[in-house]
């Protein structure tokens, strides 16, 4: 039998079907209904008189014939996406959606110089961006690839540093020093309201400072905590307590004195920030050309 081009553009929802294990998954990767997704590969089957996938209601597995088509065609279609990448390349005008999940405070720091000189030198490419600071599957949620900080980034995943390490710092309103004063060291922490933060797996972060030729790390007592960082400003702004955070998040208060350094000689550095995505998928022209311009305007330069 001929190859169709309705083969062709099923063996496409096929294989990510395959890789996902899941319709709805794979649907969302597509920017499909699964609905039309069944009804694809109910037709591929049909007109091939071969049942290619075992669907139950938990579960999406391939038959014995299912199997031998993806190790068929898996490369070749993989070497199809990858000549229409190359192609882009060479566009004028790229275009296209890319989707990709971002740590908050990756947005103010990273993206925000950068987008607006993106968009107008891309005004073709769609970026759909999720703030999210949880720990999720990029993958399986139907992104393109993450944005975290370097030692957060899953280790299956390819990775490249989009910022220079960065330095982790507390400090504290003016009108909460003034009722409490400062803490001399670290561990005078314990005696201070502190503005806790809650990490994307859910432990709570002990906050860590080095300084006289030791590290400590030191689990905060405070009246909250916070999954994000612009609550834990708010709150720090407010004078309810202590906050931790990067210096570049802190700065803009620092320099206006509404927040106060403290514990100046007592700082860290943490990983920087890196994007993120799975080896096995050609990287997007979209968001190649988005990590390109976050490295040519470097927003956080060391």
């Amino acid at each position: 039998m001929q190859l169709s081009r309705a083969d062709l553009a099923d063996f496409a929802y096929f294989l990510t079907i395959a890789g996902h294990g899941s319709f709805r998954q794979a649907a969302l990767a597509m920017g499909v209904t699964p609905s039309a997704l069944s009804h694809a590969i109910t037709a591929l089957e049909g007109r091939r008189g071969v049942r290619l996938l075992n669907r139950t209601t938990r579960s999406v597995t391939l038959t014995a014939a299912g199997e031998e088509l993806r190790l068929a065609i898996e490369a070749p279609m993989r070497a199809i996406e990858a000549a229409g990448e190359t192609l882009d390349r060479h566009r004028d005008a790229p275009a296209g959606r890319i989707r990709i999940n971002v740590l908050e405070d990756a947005v103010g720091l990273l993206l925000e110089p950068v987008m607006p000189i993106f968009a107008d030198r891309y005004p073709d490419v769609t970026v759909d961006i999720s703030v999210n600071n949880r720990l999720i599957d990029v993958v399986g949620s139907g992104f393109d690839a993450g944005i975290r900080y370097g030692g957060t980034v899953p280790e299956d995943m390819i990775a490249q540093r989009l910022s220079p390490d960065l330095r982790w710092m507390a400090a504290a309103a003016p009108s909460y020093l003034d009722r409490f004063g400062a803490p001399a060291n670290p561990r005078d922490l314990r005696n201070h309201r502190c503005v806790g933060i809650r990490l994307g797996n859910d432990q709570l972060y002990q906050w860590e400072f080095e300084g006289n030729g030791e590290e400590v790390a030191i689990a905060t007592p405070g009246p909250l905590t916070v999954d994000a960082s612009h609550a834990a400003l708010a709150f720090g702004l407010a004078g309810v307590g202590i906050v931790y955070a990067t210096e570049a998040v802190l700065r803009p208060h620092l320099e206006r004195g509404t927040l106060v350094a403290i514990l100046p000689d007592w700082t860290t550095t943490g990983n920087g920030f890196h994007v993120y995505y799975p080896g096995r998928r050609h990287l997007p022209t979209g968001l190649r050309l988005l990590i390109d311009l976050i490295r040519e305007i470097r927003p956080l330069r060391s």
